[in-house]
């Protein structure tokens, strides 16, 4: 059974971080590029970040750059999102998202509430 299970989200004060982790499991993790999504209420899903596991290349949103960090473990079938000098627009549930590098298979987590607020 395929599963991704996200954590480590909470409040955060402006400023601060957090990590956020994705552990997944019923499919072969190296296979899979994966991501994070974030969703705001009323706003559109938005990538946020992604890794691909063959070559270790990432992408960021724009609004992100230089304050989010995406990484991997295969070994322990996780991603990582370490959110650095948060903002309240980041504010939003995020997602993990698994994208098969092969193919048109696709999955995504349950979600973890990251509030940024005073």
């Amino acid at each position: 059974q395929v599963q991704l299970v996200e954590s480590g989200g909470g409040l955060v004060q402006p400023g601060g971080s957090l990590r956020l982790s994705c552990a997944a499991s019923g499919f072969t993790f190296s296979n899979y590029a994966m991501s994070w999504y974030r969703q705001a209420p009323g706003n559109e899903r938005e990538l946020v970040a992604r890794i691909i596991s063959t070559d270790g290349s990432t992408n960021y949103a724009d609004s992100v750059k230089g304050r989010f960090t995406i990484s991997r473990d295969n070994a322990k079938n996780t991603v990582y999102l370490q959110m650095n000098s948060l903002k309240a627009e980041d504010t939003a549930v995020y997602y993990c998202f698994a994208r098969f590098l092969y193919g048109s298979r696709n999955y995504w987590g349950q979600g973890t509430q990251v509030t940024v607020s005073l």
